[in-house]
Parts: C-alpha cells; sequence; structure tokens
C-alpha cells in the first residue's frame, strides 16, 4: 500500500505519529523516565479517583501500573517510528483487559473514564515537560500533545469496550443462573439444591413467592411494577407447551401486597396462584395451571384469583368422582323432560345456597316466589324425606354447586 493511503486508512493516532519528528533526543529522555512518569499517573488515579483509594496496596496496583507502563511504552514505540503502520494492538488489548478487570473488581464505568481524564492530564504533564527540557517547538510540542491525548482516547475506548462486554458476560451468566433456578422451583427441587441454585445466581431469597401466569405481550409492563427479585421462565414448559404465555415468580407478595399485586395485573389476562414459602413456589405454579385447566370464563380487566375457586379446586380434584356423585344424587330427575329437570336442578341449586329463603332463592332465578314454592314441592315429591338427610343434602350441595369443568 502506497503512503498516502497507509496514512489515510490509519488511526487518529498512528496519523498523528506520521507528523511527528520527536529527535533521538527527547526519545531518550522520554524512555528513561517511563518508569516514574507510570508510577506518578497510577498514584494521582489512586488518590483523585474515589473508586481506586487504597487499590496501590493490593495486587490490582500492580496490575493498573503494569497497563500504564504498557499503555506509555506503546506510545513511545509510535511516536518514535513515524510510521502509521506501527501496530497498536499490544497496547489496545491491554487497555481492553484492563476494563474487563475493571467491570470484575465492581468499579463502574465512570470510575474508569475518570482514571482516563487523571491519567491523561498528569501523563501529558510529565510527557510535555520532558519535551520541553529538550527543546522542543511550539508547533513539535501542539504536535505531541495532540498525539498524546489521540492516543489516550483510542485506549480509553478499548477499556470502555472491555468494560461494557465483561458486564454483558456475566449478565448473561447470571441470567443463565437465574433461568436454572426458575426451572427448579417450577420443577419442585429439594430445598437445599434450591439455596444452591439462589447463592450461585446470586439472588436473594424471599419470605414467599407467588406465581402468575400471563401473556408474553404483557410482561414487559408487569415487570417494571413489580419486586426486581421477580423470576421470569423463557424457557418452553411442558405444562404449557405452545402457549404463549410466561411464568413469573413474584416475591413477598403476601399480605396486604397481594392486593397490590392484583391491581398491577388488571387488563392482563393473567392467572394468579397462592403466596407459598419461596422453596415450595411449585405448589403456587400447579394451583395456577389447575384453575387455568377448570375451564373458567376469564375477565380481561380483572385477573383470575386462584384463592377465589378453592372450593371448585378442592370437589374437581377428581373430576369422575364428582360425575359419580352428581348422577347418584340427581338420579331422581332422570324421569323428567330434559327442559323440566333443568329448572327444578336449578331451583335446588339456589334453595341449597340461599339456606332455603324463598324470597332470595326467587330473585336469584327472576320467578315468584311462588313459582319457588310450587318446584319446591315438586323437589320433594322426587326425593321426599332425603331432602332431610343431612347426607343427602351435603352431596347435593357439593354436586350442584361444584362449577362443571368445560
Amino acid at each position: 500500500m502506497p503512503d498516502s493511503d497507509r496514512i489515510r486508512h490509519a488511526s487518529r493516532t498512528a496519523r498523528g505519529a506520521a507528523d511527528l519528528e520527536l529527535g533521538e533526543a527527547a526519545m531518550d529522555l522520554l524512555r528513561s523516565r517511563l518508569v516514574d512518569i507510570a508510577q506518578n499517573t497510577v498514584h494521582a488515579i489512586i488518590t483523585e479517583v474515589p473508586g481506586y483509594t487504597n487499590a496501590l496496596a493490593g495486587p490490582m496496583g500492580a496490575k493498573i501500573e503494569g497497563a500504564v507502563q504498557l499503555a506509555l511504552g506503546g506510545f513511545l514505540r509510535l511516536a518514535s517510528s513515524g510510521d502509521p503502520g506501527t501496530p497498536l494492538t499490544p497496547a489496545l488489548e491491554g487497555a481492553y483487559i484492563l476494563g474487563r478487570g475493571e467491570a470484575r473488581s465492581g468499579r463502574s464505568m465512570d470510575a474508569l473514564l475518570a482514571a482516563y481524564r487523571v491519567g491523561a492530564r498528569v501523563s501529558w504533564r510529565e510527557l510535555s515537560g520532558t519535551a520541553v527540557e529538550v527543546g522542543l517547538s511550539a508547533e513539535t510540542l501542539a504536535k505531541f500533545a495532540e498525539l498524546v491525548f489521540a492516543y489516550i482516547d483510542e485506549l480509553s475506548a478499548a477499556s470502555v469496550a472491555g468494560h461494557t462486554d465483561e458486564l454483558a458476560t456475566s449478565g448473561q451468566v447470571r441470567q443463565r443462573y437465574l433461568q436454572a433456578l426458575s426451572r427448579s422451583l417450577l420443577q419442585g427441587d429439594r430445598a437445599d439444591q434450591l439455596v444452591d441454585r439462589a447463592e450461585r445466581a446470586g439472588w436473594e431469597p424471599p419470605q414467599t413467592l407467588t406465581a402468575v401466569v400471563l401473556p408474553n405481550a404483557h410482561v414487559r409492563g408487569v415487570l417494571a411494577s413489580l419486586d426486581p427479585r421477580t423470576l421470569r421462565t423463557e424457557d418452553e414448559l411442558p405444562e404449557l407447551e405452545k402457549e404463549d404465555v410466561t411464568v413469573l415468580l413474584v416475591p413477598d407478595a403476601h399480605g396486604s401486597a397481594r392486593p397490590a399485586l392484583l391491581r398491577t395485573l388488571r387488563g392482563r389476562q393473567a392467572w394468579v396462584g397462592p403466596d407459598k414459602p419461596w422453596t415450595a413456589a411449585r405448589t403456587s405454579y400447579v394451583r395456577v395451571l389447575r384453575t387455568r385447566g377448570l375451564g373458567l370464563v376469564v375477565e380481561t380487566s380483572a385477573p383470575v384469583d386462584t384463592e377465589h375457586h378453592l372450593a371448585t379446586l378442592v370437589v374437581t380434584s377428581d373430576p369422575a368422582a364428582l360425575e359419580d356423585l352428581r348422577q347418584r344424587v340427581l338420579a331422581p330427575f332422570a324421569k323428567l323432560r330434559p327442559a323440566t329437570a333443568e329448572r327444578l336442578i336449578e331451583t335446588l341449586r339456589e334453595w341449597l345456597l340461599q339456606l332455603g329463603r324463598r324470597d332470595e332463592v326467587a330473585g336469584a332465578l327472576h320467578v315468584h316466589p311462588q313459582t319457588v314454592r310450587y318446584r319446591m314441592g315438586q323437589i320433594r315429591e322426587l326425593f321426599g324425606d332425603r331432602l332431610d338427610d343431612p347426607r343427602t343434602v351435603l352431596d347435593l350441595t357439593i354436586a350442584l354447586t361444584a362449577e362443571p369443568l368445560r
């Protein structure tokens, strides 16, 4: 590649190096002071940037000083060569690795950038002082300054990239751990396994977890209002295959916090399980699955609270047994015409629910109280004394008040 093309395609730092002529005397003096400049730069960073206080006392101090010396050494090689093709890769790789290490150490991007600002100022003060000693012209000194700051900008960008990549990687790892914890909770794994997974994911266990199933499209809008520890499933679950829904495990939504959760879910077509100790979250999840299996008519304006359907869940735990019970206790209606049987069964159901209060039964059925009296007379003819038997009344109550499966 011709020199003109090499310069045009080089980085800003490399282009600046191509225009700079420092001379051997200046370069020798700069090289001789490289270690001192690096130490002064590191000391200033540790003194002026709160995130680096006391860092010099530990192993991080040596790493930072090594990174600064590598960066300054790379700069001097570039400045002395005057060649835009001089590779910056070693210094940029060192800056990238430094950024990743700072992220692992828990230092923020702001602290890292502050360190670069301080480092740029101190390095320039030291380098320019040396350059002035050897009598560089004002024009050369200006080009030297431009080269210094362009070089530090590139190093800063490499460190920021390393910092960002490290956070992204660690975030992905933690997300995988959280997903594994979610699966374990929904599978009902042993408590010791759950505790181990929670520690590995850095997840602080709550007192309780409440399972919520809702459409995927509504998840993002809901999460912003929930406890940050809320877990969500991203894998397809066997019980919800091919359904466009997500399972959330919401921490500490018990007691007075439950109404707030239900308000948050209004208009979301959500199903809300009971709050359970966090290691028993599967119980809440299974309750939601069973309630969804009842075939209830769902109002889009309000979430389905499984706590409102406990009786139905209990009596429908064995659907075949419930159907056998219905056939047995309703056998007296079998010889009637279907329309007549339906009216009398409906009346008997309300009679049981309203504890025999005729006016309340009439109001519920939208008929005259005399109609209720007439129908109950027919029912007594069919059942005889059995309507006075507590066991028969219990069987009829269960058979008629359980919401039938659809």
